[in-house]
């Protein structure tokens, strides 16, 4: 047997020290990032064998225990024995609701691409594109309905988030008519309270809708859902705005 060549030592030090020092994601067919080194103005949608909706509100239900369930979206259990790592390893998952020409609610496909210099700051996020790429649609056929993510310590909607969704109702529209009804573009955190790592449950989700400044907390209760306003955003001029809590 012809025995093939060792590469060099200091070569292969190298090599290993690369490897133990680059995280190897797993290939989940929900997720999507774009080719390394360049930025992406749209997502792929919609999400394979996750199905359409006819209501947002079933399409949330069911987005929720979907990203709540991928790896660390929720930290809650490691909050308080280890806090560091908890920050550590917290992981956001983007990724739009839409509505189609076929009178459906999609998902997009997911993303926990992390906002640029997000680690240096603590923070946990994810870069979610402006626009969906769906082929079996015209671009302007597509309607922009809610901004999901989710909060790995179960916090309330932050300022980001504010100002994303106020960004992306520029880019959009504030409102759309969708299903016989006017629905506001809005952005949605998903939470889970669970301690137990292996089963993070869908607990809520908090939300903040430009069009009415509202700040709204919704919880699920042995699948009985109810929403209450919990704050309003009041801006202060174009880029300013200070959150009144109720």
């Amino acid at each position: 047997m012809r025995h093939s060549k060792r590469p060099p030592l200091p070569l292969l030090v190298s090599l290993l020290a690369c490897l133990a020092c680059s995280p190897i994601r797993p290939v989940d067919p929900h997720i999507w990032r774009p080719t390394p080194g360049h930025g992406a103005e749209s997502i792929p949608g919609p999400l394979k064998n996750f199905g359409s909706f006819d209501s947002f509100s079933d399409a949330l239900k069911a987005a929720c225990p979907l990203i709540l369930s991928k790896p660390h979206a929720t930290v809650v259990h490691l909050q308080e024995r280890d806090p560091e790592l908890a920050l550590r390893v917290s992981t956001e998952y983007c990724a739009w609701l839409y509505y189609t020409p076929e009178h459906k609610y999609e998902l997009s496909m997911l993303t926990d691409v992390p906002a640029p210099g997000s680690a240096l700051k603590g923070e946990a996020t994810c870069l979610l594109p402006p626009n969906i790429d769906d082929p079996r649609y015209a671009p302007s056929s597509i309607k922009y309905i809610i901004l999901l993510h989710n909060h790995p310590f179960a916090s309330e909607i932050s300022k980001p988030d504010v100002y994303f969704a106020i960004a992306m109702a520029n880019a959009h529209a504030l409102t759309v008519e969708a299903g016989g009804r006017t629905i506001p573009l809005s952005v949605v955190a998903f939470f889970s309270n669970s301690k137990d790592s292996q089963n993070s449950t869908c607990d809520g989700f908090y939300q903040y809708i430009p069009a009415t400044s509202e700040l709204q907390k919704w919880t699920n209760t042995s699948g009985d859902w109810k929403g209450k306003r919990i704050g309003m955003v009041n801006w202060i001029n174009d880029t300013e705005f200070t959150i009144t809590k109720e």
